[in-house]
């Protein structure tokens, strides 16, 4: 890598506007690998594009609100850079058993127009549970990684309005599990992990990995045009069976590609040239 395309950046301004604390996160990262600075405003209330809490849902998809959000930011601050943080929580892809969080960091040239995404997901504390005591709703604390990942509880139901979030020390929770329950119904408290990135070690480490991703691929030049964000767009499968020769689904080689000038190449992967027969379709049917 040149020093040239390290300094593509270098003393230009970056807005990044959220209310949840993570220009702390990634300030660092950003501002080292490409001695940008980091412009934080709050002047807008993200909770408007959607809540974990479900007071309002997010419209469109997740890049769909990392994208509002860089546009707003550069609005408040006249930067023509943005970047933007959204995470999403749900199952994991593999078994649909695990909590999983899924983040995203969007940076965004508004003069050329380009956008590089970065992306990190893995195992998430998001939990939720009815409870009906403070001994279960110590149980679940425990479980949900309380005090450090704070809680949020409220009466009756997933949906109920009035709620406590960012609950973070015992005798505030005790507290707050007495009045939900003294305004239930049903006589139980919905207890859950406090999502907003804060409130949420888990979710901060997945952001800082979210950055460190975009971070590669803004340093990563376009061989034809240098433009940041050449990256991997497709895995090429067809590595051979060691043991019969046939074809399987894991990759031989990969393509890399510009989304500014659409510059594509491909490339062999540095690994074994068979592939093992248990990964194999023919050996394993």
């Amino acid at each position: 890598m040149s020093a040239a395309k390290h300094l593509l950046y270098q003393g230009s301004h970056v807005a990044f506007l959220t209310q949840h604390g993570k220009q702390n996160l990634m300030r660092g990262p950003l501002e080292e690998a490409l001695g940008c600075q980091l412009v934080h405003t709050d002047g807008y209330d993200t909770d408007q594009l959607g809540t974990f809490t479900r007071e309002l849902t997010r419209a469109g998809s997740q890049l769909d609100a990392a994208r509002k959000k860089a546009a707003i930011g550069m609005a408040l601050t006249g930067a023509s850079l943005g970047v933007a943080s959204e995470g999403s929580f749900g199952t994991d892809p593999y078994g649909g058993f695990m909590p999983w969080n899924t983040e995203v960091v969007l940076w965004v040239d508004r003069l050329s127009g380009q956008e590089v995404t970065g992306f990190a997901h893995g195992p998430a504390r998001s939990l939720h549970k009815m409870v009906k005591t403070p001994q279960e709703l110590e149980r679940f604390a425990l479980e949900a990684g309380f005090p450090e990942h704070h809680l949020v509880l409220r009466p009756e139901s997933p949906e109920h309005l009035d709620m406590d979030k960012g609950i973070h020390n015992p005798d505030a929770l005790m507290k707050a599990f007495h009045l939900a329950l003294a305004k239930s119904s049903n006589g139980a408290v919905f207890a859950e992990n406090d999502l907003r990135a804060f409130c949420n070690p888990t979710r901060q480490k997945m952001i800082v990995k979210a950055t460190l991703d975009l971070v590669q691929k803004l340093l990563s030049a376009c061989p034809s045009c240098a433009a940041p964000g050449y990256w991997l767009t497709q895995q090429i499968p067809g590595l051979p069976c060691r043991a019969c020769g046939n074809l399987t689904r894991l990759p031989k080689a990969e393509k890399w590609g510009c989304k500014k000038c659409g510059h594509e190449e491909q490339r062999a992967l540095s690994t074994q040239p068979w592939a093992d027969p248990a990964r194999c379709d023919f050996c394993n049917p």
